[in-house]
């Protein structure tokens, strides 16, 4: 009998293991993501999309990742003294039965010192990364910059797009 329930246990535990081990990143999901085109000789650009959370708590987006930058923040903009500047970011909230919504002019993912050139139609896999260690990675679509995009047009030109990076 001990040896039964023994066993039993242990295909209980496995069975509930991978409940335990998803964590936040199984109640999210994005919509909409894209990675803005940089113009040529761009050092910078932002990642945008619609986070969802249909879960009962909120989560944090701690930490994003990618491979086509050497540098991945966490970023929102701010007014300071009637000019918009970009700063980071310790996480992004995302409450629980509903959205984070990161747009230019808002929060968003910025992707610093590219690696390469990308151009309309490459696919940049982002890690999203959330406050209970489990993470999701979202193929993410290289679009042209278009109208709606203004509020972030002088990112390029890094520093010119209001983000200083020497003051983190």
């Amino acid at each position: 009998m001990n040896r039964l329930t023994f066993s039993l246990a242990t295909v209980l535990a496995i069975l509930a293991a991978p409940t335990f081990a998803a964590g936040a990143a199984d109640s999210i999901s994005v919509v909409d993501p894209y990675v803005r085109q940089a113009p040529p000789g761009a050092m910078a650009t932002g990642a945008f999309m619609i986070i969802k959370n249909s879960g009962a708590k909120d989560v944090k987006v701690v930490k994003a990742d990618n491979p086509a930058s050497k540098l991945t923040e966490l970023h929102t903009h701010l007014n300071e003294g009637g000019v918009m500047k970009m700063r980071p970011v310790k996480d992004i909230t995302v409450k629980a039965k509903g959205e984070a919504v990161l747009k230019p002019g808002g929060l968003h993912v910025m992707l610093i010192e590219m690696k390469a050139p990308m151009k309309e139609g490459d696919i940049i896999p982002i890690t999203l990364t959330f406050d209970d260690g489990s993470s999701k990675k979202v193929d993410v679509p290289v679009k042209k910059p278009t109208a709606g995009d203004m509020p972030m047009s002088g990112m390029g030109g890094m520093p010119a797009g209001g983000h200083d990076m020497h003051k983190h």
